[in-house]
């Protein structure tokens, strides 16, 4: 895998984040989060989906690499979501 494929899986990560992440509607950080969500997304969305037996839908292969793009999205949503419950609300004082 070089460069150009490398910036290209990011990318990808970047979106599929971004999008489980509005679909949770909790953002927990900035443009390198998002990423770590995609990718981290996409591990989890992988694992529940072989767990129950769901095949791969929307493989985007980048440079040898396959890349689930729904169990992304699935994974990232999830991840968000569990990350808001976790996350400290302001408190505000009357």
């Amino acid at each position: 895998m070089n460069l150009l494929e490398f910036i290209i899986l990011l990318v990808i990560a970047a979106i599929c984040g971004g999008i489980g992440q509005a679909i949770a509607g909790y953002s927990p950080g900035g443009l390198v989060i998002t990423i770590i969500v995609g990718f981290v997304g996409a591990l989890l969305g992988l694992w529940i989906a072989r767990s129950v037996g769901l095949p791969e839908w929307f493989v985007i292969d980048v440079g040898g690499q396959a890349f689930p793009v729904v169990w992304s999205i699935i994974g990232s949503a999830l991840l968000a979501a569990v990350a808001s419950l976790f996350a400290r609300r302001p408190r505000y004082y009357a």
